[in-house]
């Protein structure tokens, strides 16, 4: 797992050299891995199942012609069709949850093995529900020199508004408490937090959800992307920290918007920097390739805080299947490296005979 990180970078910025990236062992360079291709006397076709929404915002006017110089072609699959029919294709990109869609890719990955689905149905399905999704973390209980990754406490609500105060009683659980709703599928309104700081005011909830301890934070977090074993984390604005006055003056509930957009860049904001200190690389790179092999999956990103007053103490708070990578300063270098990786493997793979 090899980590980038991100200094003073905007969201609309274009970054026109590849990323210094430091990986833990030398990976094949770009040249030579397209050198393998073109040995192989291959064009790599990738297609893809996306919405539109996220079609715009991945598939960008300098991903589309830096894949091209790379002899890489991106298709869009019509899901109207049978995909059987459709291709060849040697990589699948998709993020789509409807059921019969993902049935659909799964059947053609048996049908299939040689094709590279990124990444598989069944796996993806973890992250599509709050009360599964950090299950992975809180059971690696990772813990070294550089620092502990825990995860909330929390607590599921399926019904009933009015049980919830006697739940979380029940439960153990200090406020004020975050609540999230507990399906992520793909919507803005999945990622719609709410903060409760009073008892009186969870039966004004709407489940179902997911209620977890907040954690504060000095109002940073770290947006860790994945994809393939490289990793880049950058710093967003998020909840700034609740104190005593808060609780005893606020008794409602406070909504927000997707707080860690890339609109709440903190990369040039004037912060402590004991709170704008990127976690350890060595915690990052261990936590990312545990959660690589755990989830099963090679592009997804992770929500991390730092517990404020707790130099060494790291919470990880929500991850996401497939993000958006068009918000990752150098993402289209990045990714077609990893295209490009996927297709060396399988080249190096089919000449040892394995």
């Amino acid at each position: 797992m090899r980590v980038h990180e991100e200094a003073s970078e905007d969201k609309e910025r274009e970054v026109e050299e590849a990323p210094d990236l430091m990986p833990l062992s030398p990976p094949p360079t770009a040249a030579a891995t397209a050198a393998a291709v073109a040995v192989a006397g291959q064009r790599l076709v990738v297609g893809y199942a996306l919405t539109k929404k996220k079609v715009k915002s991945f598939l960008q006017p300098k991903l589309l012609s830096l894949a091209r110089k790379k002899s890489i072609h991106f298709v869009s699959i019509d899901e109207t069709r049978p995909l059987s029919e459709q291709g060849p294709f040697d990589i699948i990109l998709h993020k789509l949850t409807d059921k019969e869609w993902q049935q659909v890719l799964e059947d053609y990955r048996e049908e299939h093995p040689e094709v590279t689905v990124l990444d598989p149905p069944n796996a993806i399905q973890h992250l599509h529900n709050r009360q599964s999704m950090l299950q992975e973390v809180a059971d690696l209980n990772l813990s070294n020199a550089y620092g502990e990754v825990c995860t909330p406490r929390q607590l599921v609500i399926m019904k009933d508004p009015l049980s919830i105060p006697s739940a979380v009683a029940k439960a153990g659980l200090t406020l004020p408490l975050v609540a999230k709703p507990l399906i992520v599928d793909g919507t803005s309104k999945s990622h719609e937090l709410s903060l409760a700081y009073v008892e009186t005011s969870l039966s004004m909830l709407d489940p179902p959800l997911v209620l977890q301890e907040f954690v504060n934070h000095g109002g940073i977090l770290f947006k860790v992307y994945v994809v393939g074993e490289t990793i880049r984390v950058v710093r967003r604005f998020s909840l700034p920290d609740v104190n005593i006055y808060d609780l005893e003056n606020n008794d409602g509930i406070f909504r927000f918007p997707r707080v860690s957009c890339a609109t709440n860049t903190a990369e040039d904001a004037e912060v402590d920097p004991s709170i704008a200190e990127l976690p350890p690389k060595p915690l990052l790179e261990k936590l990312g390739r545990e959660l690589r092999r755990r989830l099963g999956l090679r592009l997804f990103n992770f929500d991390m805080i730092r517990e404020h007053g707790r130099k060494d103490r790291y919470y990880v708070i929500d991850i996401n299947y497939f993000p958006g990578y068009g918000k990752m300063p150098g993402y289209e270098h990045i990714f077609i490296d990893f295209l490009l990786s996927l297709v060396q493997n399988k080249y190096k793979r089919r000449l040892s005979g394995s």
